[in-house]
């Protein structure tokens, strides 16, 4: 029996159960807290974190599971644990809150707050002893406790002001820009003033953007690839593959699992943090299909399917659905369960161990902390040439080595496993199967993206509410209203299922989603859309957010949206209401595109001209598969048994005992044809 339990005990979320049963008598957020705050007076200690956090694990042992400091923070506070993945809109505020404060952010953020629930002090870990000219936990709760005793009007008065300098950062997108400022935007000079910038941050050496630590970008990515293929600038090509092949043979990636970590702390990516998210994979997956299709490489074939054969083993359940996460740690230390020792992977190999860690990387001495983290150093080819093989031979002993590790490795003690579904997150990996499916033929990845969208649409829904969707569901109950993400990401999904099904139930199902979206989310005047709905009370301001981070912005993704659905359903205020949020925008793009990458691949589009596909005829599903394997990046695509009025990109199209295939720009058409082969020839940019 545990020896302490608090409010925690009843949540479903794998990061409050984690602190559940610490001595801290930690509330989930809601009425209950923050009615007690105001009864008692008391401010408000905020904690917020995902169980995939390794300093979030850190923290709990050093300070939260001491009882000491936790009779410190009962006496003292009101004291709220939030799991970010639950609660972004939360997040969100409060992290923008402490990076105003401090200049910085990250997880486990410590946020402190009036009775009123509005910040005034916070930070991200802090240890149990002073260390670096950093206050211990301690020294930072006493700290805080008496300076909201003894100068409670002026905390009140600091709280305020700083709520009103968030509630003003959100204020973008009043102000209509001039004409001048909008045919300056929708130019090549524009695009080619992304990649320039895109290009000053690139690593040349070892790929991706910046120092270490390193994300992978994929947004930038995939600019420099359709940005190769439209202008044929070899050196965006180059950087975008030097930047996948990096990561795919790097550390980062996980050489007999499959899949990739969050990011590397390393300049080289050799050293990840281990934590395997969904939504990495998913976005990764999806720039890999595109550089697979754009290229031809097998390599990034091999990659996509070795990824989508780690997400359906280790983060699906008995649904079809994803999970969200595996951690970072097993047994208290991060990466042991990834990790070799040279003895250990010698006496597994035998004789092949030489051959196996000459290619891997893998030494007595270790090449992190002791111990080995399997990268490729040497690509394939030149391996295989050195060591007097061919590339089927070197893969099949290779192939070999991986199994036994494999094997060994799954007896090991695992990693925890966040096992809630996220929506927003779900539809990403959705869209992520769409792409494989186009990228590798594979029918089974087009059938999981089915499957996986019926059951979203299903188990999401909110009883209570028609037309609303939830957030995150778990063990058969689904929670909290859906963000602005949830939505985007789920209409994206949508609409690329629509894509490569021809089942026009999605795209009719994408458009309603859109409705409701306009009409719950959308702030007037300005065409962006707040993270939360019009109708949820327990924030202290609607949010919205423009900038990528580790996922595309909702706001981004929402134009893109109405950009393909304006033109899929014939609707100008949708095309418009998408032109107009890039105009608000504007040099902010073109000055900070690894910041905007989505923004920049929807301007991109914008300037170069979205093609309108239409295949009409009773073959249809054949040609739309044939032409499903071309990489056709700025389109959009319908395909139908016959001509379809409802829709205008079908309407009046094809003839009787023939299949056409139909390119169109602002629905006026070049003459069809009734071979892939030929339409292929239509589409050079």
């Amino acid at each position: 029996m545990a020896e302490f339990s608090n409010h925690l005990i009843h949540e479903t979320s794998p990061y409050l159960l984690q602190h559940a049963h610490n001595p801290v008598e930690w509330y989930p957020w809601g009425e209950e807290a923050l009615a007690r705050a105001r009864r008692e007076n008391k401010p408000i200690l905020v904690s917020i974190g995902y169980s995939a956090c390794h300093w979030c694990h850190v923290m709990e042992r050093e300070s939260f599971e001491d009882p000491d400091t936790a009779s410190l923070m009962n006496r003292e506070f009101i004291n709220i644990k939030i799991d970010r993945e639950e609660r972004p809109d939360l997040d969100h505020i409060y992290m923008d809150a402490v990076q105003a404060m401090t200049g910085a952010g990250g997880w486990p953020l410590n946020v402190f707050l009036t009775p009123e629930a509005k910040p005034f002090y916070g930070g991200t870990y802090f240890p149990p002893t002073r260390f670096h000219n950093r206050p211990s936990w301690q020294e930072v709760l006493t700290g805080v406790a008496r300076s909201f005793r003894e100068k409670g009007e002026a905390i009140s008065q600091q709280a305020e002001s700083l709520t009103d300098h968030l509630r003003q950062a959100n204020q973008f997108g009043l102000q209509v820009p001039s004409g001048d400022a909008s045919r300056e935007l929708f130019s090549r000079a524009s695009l080619d003033q992304v990649y320039g910038q895109i290009m000053q941050q690139a690593d040349r050496q070892w790929g991706g953007f910046g120092r270490a630590p390193k994300f992978p970008q994929t947004m930038a990515i995939l600019y420099l690839l359709r940005y190769h293929w439209l202008t044929g600038e070899n050196g965006a090509l180059e950087q975008a593959e030097r930047s996948l092949q990096a990561m795919i043979r790097g550390g980062i990636y996980d050489q007999l699992g499959g899949g990739f970590a969050r990011y590397a702390t390393d300049t080289e990516w050799l050293v990840p943090h281990f934590e395997k998210m969904l939504y990495d994979n998913a976005l990764l997956i999806q720039v890999l299909a595109e550089a697979c299709q754009l290229t031809g490489r097998g390599e990034y074939r091999r990659v996509i399917q070795d990824t989508l054969a780690f997400v359906t083993r280790e983060l699906m359940g008995s649904e079809p659905a994803f999970l969200s996460a595996l951690d970072a740690d097993s047994e208290g230390e991060e990466g042991k369960f990834y990790t070799w020792d040279y003895a250990e992977v010698e006496s597994l190999l035998g004789a092949d161990a030489g051959l196996f860690c000459a290619y891997y990387d893998i030494s007595p001495q270790g090449n992190w902390e002791g111990r080995n983290i399997l990268r490729v150093s040497t690509p394939r080819p030149e391996f295989a040439a050195r060591h007097g093989l061919s590339e089927t031979e070197l893969e099949s002993r290779l192939e070999q080595g991986r199994r036994l590790l494999m094997r060994t490795r799954e007896g090991r003690v695992r990693p925890g496993t966040d096992d809630k579904v996220i929506l927003g997150w779900n539809a990403l990996m959705n869209s992520a199967l769409t792409r494989a499916y186009q990228a590798t033929g594979r029918d089974d990845y087009r059938e999981l993206a089915v499957a996986n969208m019926r059951f979203l649409l299903d188990q999401f829904r909110d009883p209570d509410h028609p037309g609303h969707l939830r957030h995150v569901w778990k063990t058969g109950a689904s929670r909290y209203p859906a963000f602005l993400d949830d939505y985007a990401f789920l209409i994206r999904a949508l609409i690329d299922l629509y894509e490569v099904t021809a089942d026009a139930g999605w795209l009719q199902e994408a458009a309603g989603r859109m409705a409701w979206v306009r009409e719950h989310f959308q702030e007037e005047g300005t065409g962006f859309f707040y993270y939360t709905h019009a109708g949820q009370e327990d924030v202290i301001l609607r949010k919205k957010e423009i900038y990528d981070g580790a996922v595309p912005s909702g706001n981004a993704v929402m134009a893109v949206n109405l950009h393909h659905l304006g033109i899929l359903l014939d609707r100008s205020d949708y095309r418009e209401q998408a032109a107009g949020m890039l105009v608000s925008l504007g040099r902010v793009i073109t000055q900070y595109p690894t910041s905007f990458g989505c923004w920049a691949c929807l301007l991109q589009e914008s300037v170069a001209g979205t093609r309108e596909i239409a295949i009409v005829g009773d073959l249809y599903a054949t040609r739309l598969a044939e032409l499903l394997t071309h990489y056709v990046p700025h389109r959009v695509l319908m395909a139908a048994p016959a001509s379809d009025p409802d829709y205008p990109l079908l309407a009046g199209k094809g003839e009787p005992g023939t299949t056409q295939m139909y390119l169109c720009k602002d629905f006026s058409c070049r003459q069809p044809v009734d071979s892939t082969s030929s339409f292929i020839q239509q589409l050079t940019p």
